[in-house]
């Protein structure tokens, strides 16, 4: 696979390939893409009892939607955000989440693990959002929080899961 450079991302917007709702020109950089953070948020709820991790768990259940334009995130606090494009793959492309080293130099995770997103989704991109350093970070909604990185799959594929169509975390 191979990572699509500026150039090749704004060819496959021009075709359609790639849709960013909406989309800031100038936020494609020279391998990637700036995405915005949302105002939408969801909270973990404080609990003394212990959850099983299963297929069954739903992190809803755990956690509170909050929307607001800024929220702050303690040390060792995470929360799910989300951004304000929403993208839309041809079913030969796919990508990664990827947070900016100016908010990893404060210790500001963007994604704990997940930053895959599969061929011919079409939806707003969650954000794991983690606070690995020691003081407080205020986020603010219509910040350039991540990067995201195209790349050309081998074969087609369309995703069609659990989180198809997300609009909020």
């Amino acid at each position: 696979m191979s990572v699509l450079t500026r150039g090749e991302i704004i060819k496959e917007i021009k075709r359609g390939n790639i849709k960013i709702d909406p989309l800031d020109e100038s936020s494609i950089g020279p391998g990637s893409v700036d995405l915005r953070l949302g105002n939408k948020f969801r909270t973990f709820k404080r609990a003394d009892q212990v959850y099983d991790v299963n297929e069954s768990l739903n992190y809803r259940d755990l956690t509170e939607l909050v929307e607001t334009d800024t929220i702050v995130v303690q040390p060792g606090e995470t929360i799910l955000g989300i951004t304000m494009e929403k993208i839309t793959l041809a079913s030969n492309l796919c990508g990664w989440l990827e947070g900016r080293s100016r908010f990893a130099r404060l210790g500001l995770m963007v994604h704990i693990s997940a930053s895959f997103m599969q061929p011919g989704i079409s939806n707003h991109q969650v954000f794991e959002i983690s606070n690995m350093g020691h003081v407080p970070l205020r986020l603010h909604a219509g910040t350039r929080f991540c990067q995201f990185v195209f790349q050309r799959t081998i074969g087609k594929a369309t995703y069609a899961g659990t989180f198809e169509g997300q609009t909020e975390p």
